[in-house]
C-alpha cells in the first residue's frame, strides 16, 4: 500500500506541473494577444468578446451583486449619518423653541405692563423680580431697581394686570416690595360701582379679607376693586381685584395681579405723595390736630435725666 502511494504521488507531481505550466502559458499568450496593436489582432479580440462575454453573465452575477451590497451600505451609511445629523437639529431646534417660548411669555407679560393705564401724572420703572422671600409668614419679593433708580419707600408696585404691593425697604441697587397678601398689608380701597370704603387686610393667603365695609349689603361678588388714595399710602384708582365670597360667607378680594408668575413689575413714582421715614408714618399721620397732637416733655425733664 505504501508503495502504491508512492507511485500515485510520482505520477500527479510532474502532471500538475505540466498543467501550471500550461496555464501559465496560456495566460502569457492572451496578454501579449490582448496587448498587440494591430487590426487583425483587434478584430480577433472583438469576436472573442462579444462569443464569450455575453455568456458569462451568470459568472459576473455574484460580482454584480456585491458591488451592489456595497453601494447599497455605503447608500445606509450615509442616512445613517443624515438621520444622526437631523436628530441632532432637532434637539438643537427643541432648545430654541423653549427659549422662544419663553421669550414669547416674557414679552406678553412686557406688553401687559405697557397697557395698563395710569394717571398721566404717574411715571414709573420697571424692575426685575429677583427672589421671593421664601417664607409661608412674609409675603415679598426682591426687584432690582434700589436708591440709585430714585426709588422711595411706600411707592405703589404694579404687574401687568393690578396692584401688587409697596416698596418696603430700599436698597443701593435693590428694594422689598411687601405684597397686598402680607399680614403688614392694609389697603383703603373702594368698591365700584357702590361706592363702598373698606381695607382689604392681607392674612397671608391668595385671596385676603375684606374688613371694615360701610354697608356689606351694597357689595356684591365681581364688583371692581380700586384703590382710593387715603392716607397717602397709593395713588387713587390702581386695579386691586374683584370681590369674592368665601365658602364662610366672608368677603374677600380677588386679586387681578397674578402672583404665580411675578417676573416684572412697575414702580410708580407718586412725586405729590409724601415719603415714608418710618413703617408709623403710614399709619399715624405726620400732622396731626392740635386736639390729638402728644403732650409736649415737662420742662426740666430733659436736664433731670442727664443728670
Amino acid at each position: 500500500m505504501a508503495q502504491d502511494r508512492s507511485n500515485s504521488e510520482d505520477f500527479t507531481r510532474p502532471l500538475r506541473r505540466l498543467l501550471l505550466a500550461v496555464v501559465t502559458l496560456c495566460l502569457l499568450l492572451l496578454f501579449l494577444v490582448w496587448r498587440i496593436d494591430s487590426p487583425r489582432v483587434e478584430r480577433f479580440r472583438a469576436q472573442v468578446v462579444d462569443t464569450v462575454v455575453p455568456n458569462m453573465d451568470w459568472a459576473m452575477a455574484p460580482v454584480t451583486a456585491t458591488a451592489q451590497l456595497f453601494r447599497d451600505f455605503q447608500s445606509y451609511q450615509s442616512i445613517h449619518e443624515q438621520n444622526q445629523e437631523l436628530r441632532r437639529e432637532l434637539r438643537q431646534m427643541t432648545a430654541w423653541k423653549e427659549a422662544a417660548l419663553q421669550l414669547e411669555q416674557e414679552n406678553a407679560r412686557l406688553r401687559d405692563l405697557n397697557n395698563v393705564r395710569l394717571d398721566p401724572r404717574l411715571t414709573f420703572i420697571t424692575g426685575v423680580v429677583l427672589a421671593d422671600s421664601g417664607s409661608p409668614f412674609r409675603q415679598s419679593v426682591l426687584i432690582n431697581v434700589g436708591s440709585r433708580d430714585g426709588i422711595v419707600d411706600g411707592w405703589a408696585t404694579m404687574d401687568g394686570i393690578g396692584l401688587v404691593g409697596r416698596i418696603a425697604g430700599v436698597g443701593a441697587n435693590t428694594s422689598r416690595v411687601i405684597l397686598l397678601t402680607d399680614t403688614s398689608s392694609r389697603i383703603p380701597v373702594e368698591i365700584q360701582p357702590s361706592g363702598q370704603r373698606a381695607l382689604v387686610a392681607g392674612d397671608n393667603t391668595a385671596a385676603p379679607p375684606i374688613d371694615f365695609l360701610e354697608n356689606p349689603d351694597q357689595v356684591r361678588p365681581g364688583d371692581r376693586i380700586v384703590t382710593t388714595g387715603d392716607g397717602d399710602v397709593f395713588p387713587p384708582g390702581l386695579l386691586v381685584g374683584q370681590v369674592a365670597q368665601d365658602p364662610g360667607g366672608r368677603l374677600r378680594a380677588r386679586l387681578a395681579a397674578d402672583y404665580e408668575r411675578l417676573e416684572f413689575l412697575r414702580v410708580l413714582r407718586d412725586h405729590g405723595a409724601r415719603r415714608v421715614t418710618v413703617p408709623s408714618g403710614l399709619i399715624l399721620p405726620e400732622n396731626l390736630p392740635d386736639s390729638e397732637a402728644p403732650a409736649p416733655a415737662l420742662p426740666g425733664s430733659e436736664g433731670e435725666g442727664d443728670g
